[in-house]
């Protein structure tokens, strides 16, 4: 492993790198998610409701007029919290998997390790994320359901117990899981192509600022990929927690297979491409502060002539 640098707080896949991982994931993911509240106030009332709130302008008009300015900000405590220990989870893990996957699986290409570290990530991301998000969208689509977790857990818990909180798991991970692969990997490897098409230096040879525009490009190109995949699943999960279906085949139903990919798509693009954009940056911007390097690749002890692209 190449010695520490200068600055550097502490070694590459030590405890301590994957807890710098892991507070960073939370503090980009948690921040990010909070201050585009309002935009996630629009969305799920956008599918729950799609006759009503029809647009993103005449949407935040009919809120605005209709429930007052602070309804914007409803549910921001699940989204600031819930987001926070999901972003922990999923970036500290991804690092995880992503060096523990490189070492087993030598034999395997770059983008099967990308796609089964971030599935493996996700996976616990959204367990921790689930009660949150169950809170969060019944706050927001809700006016009179609870202020904000305080409130809104024990209310969930009593009405529908423990189960109430983890109904929507599985669209949750039929939402995330597809959207963090692509997103992670498509990440991965626009990174690399920058660097070699555009940049067409190594990343070692870039400046921290280079380096952080860099990852700023692909984040945005992960998350608006991302967003496209993941979109169907998302709607499905608004309905569910909004009992405007029973089931996820009862709410394919209701939304209909069309309206599933573009229901609320232009602003999901709207919210999830700045957010990721934002997260890769803090993300990164805090390990150039701690002295570690910006993400992208697979690092190991020793060079793999293995591992293809």
């Amino acid at each position: 492993m190449r010695g520490t640098d200068q600055g550097r707080l502490c070694e590459e896949f030590s405890a301590g790198y994957y807890g710098i991982c892991t507070l960073g994931g939370m503090l980009s993911s948690g921040t990010t998610h909070l201050v585009t509240t309002p935009f996630d106030v629009l969305k799920v009332n956008m599918q729950v409701n799609p006759l009503k709130y029809n647009s993103i302008s005449t949407g935040f008009s009919t809120l605005w007029k209709e429930q007052g300015p602070s309804s914007l900000w409803r549910g921001w405590s699940g989204k600031f919290c819930g987001y926070g220990i999901q972003g922990g989870c999923k970036f500290g893990l991804y690092e995880y998997f992503k060096r523990l996957y490189s070492d087993v699986l030598v034999d395997r290409n770059k983008t099967f390790i990308f796609f089964l570290s971030s599935a493996s990530a996700q996976v616990f991301a959204d367990v921790a994320l689930c009660p949150f998000e169950a809170v969060k969208v019944r706050v927001q689509t809700q006016p009179h359901f609870a202020k904000g977790l305080s409130d809104g857990f024990p209310k969930v818990y009593r009405t529908e117990g423990l189960a109430g909180f983890y109904k929507g798991l599985f669209p949750l991970w039929g939402r995330n899981l597809p959207f963090s692969m692509i997103m992670f990997s498509t990440f991965e490897h626009s990174v690399d192509l920058i660097y070699k098409k555009i940049v067409q230096k190594k990343k070692e040879d870039c400046t921290r600022v280079q380096q952080l525009g860099v990852t700023c490009v692909a984040g945005y190109a992960a998350g608006a990929i991302g967003t496209v995949v993941s979109n169907p699943a998302d709607n499905i999960v608004a309905s569910l927690y909004n009992k405007k279906a029973e089931n996820v085949w009862q709410a394919v139903k209701k939304i209909g297979f069309f309206n599933l990919f573009t229901r609320s798509l232009p602003i999901r693009i709207t919210i999830v491409g700045p957010i990721v954009t934002l997260q890769w940056f803090f993300y990164d911007s805090i390990k150039v502060l701690t002295g570690l390097p910006t993400s992208g690749g697979l690092r190991r002890c020793l060079e793999e002539p293995n591992l293809s692209a």
